[in-house]
């Protein structure tokens, strides 16, 4: 990626008591030797890398600085313990550019987490409306059918129980009883505002005539 890191490593070592003469005399200084190395090393295995995966395979890049010192101190009656790579810290422009890409995929994931659930939100809504649709209607069809069943047995039980009667005769008392059943209602609710033009019981007639005649006209023409 181009960027200076900072890499925090730390060895054990220890010298082997068979060779404690060569770890004696043969290294002047057996730290900076050591540490000497380790910069080497680090400096060959994480440019290889790039800065995510400098992060996720510290212990790879400890196990290449461990192999390489155990070779070369080995010679010199040392033997490497553990080695570690404690911290891996970028430049602070870097640190701050990660934080702020980190942050926009976080974004962008809970943006799209918000769009699904509104998405399924809305689903259920219209899955919910289109149900209440369906069983409205289904009431309003059998409210319908109810009405057209008991308007024809009234119509039937009236003329077997009184003879002479016509359909005609049957539709207009219906029609009357409705009739007074509305302005029952009408009057027991104080807020309304309905107002019938013309007014009056007589008036009945004139709307089955019509009711009539539309029904009549319907006919004629299919």
């Amino acid at each position: 990626d181009n960027v200076f890191v900072n890499v925090v490593a730390s060895v054990q070592f220890r010298a082997l008591a068979n060779n404690a003469s060569d770890a004696f005399y043969k290294l002047s200084n057996t730290r900076s030797q050591i540490q000497a190395y380790v910069f080497d090393v680090i400096r060959a295995s994480v440019p290889k890398h790039n800065l995510d995966d400098a992060f996720e395979q510290k212990n790879e890049i400890a196990k290449v600085v461990e192999d390489e010192l155990e070779k070369a101190m080995s010679n010199y009656g040392y033997e490497i313990v553990q080695t570690l790579i404690v911290d891996i810290e970028p430049d602070q422009r870097v640190k701050q550019a990660m934080n702020e890409i980190n942050a926009a995929q976080r974004l962008r994931m809970a943006a799209n987490e918000k769009a699904e659930a509104e998405k399924i939100l809305l689903i259920k809504r219209a899955e919910g409306e289109a149900e209440s649709k369906y069983l409205s209607g289904l009431g309003i069809a059998r409210q319908r059918q109810a009405i057209v069943d008991g308007l024809r047995d009234s119509v039937l039980g009236f003329s077997v129980n009184v003879p002479g009667t016509t359909v005609k005769d049957v539709m207009d008392m219906v029609l009357v009883t409705q009739y007074f059943d509305t302005m029952k209602e009408i009057g027991a609710s104080s807020k309304s505002s309905a107002v019938f033009i013309p007014h009056g019981p007589g008036v009945v007639h004139d709307v089955a005539t019509q009711i009539r005649d539309g029904l009549l006209q319907a006919s004629a023409r299919c």
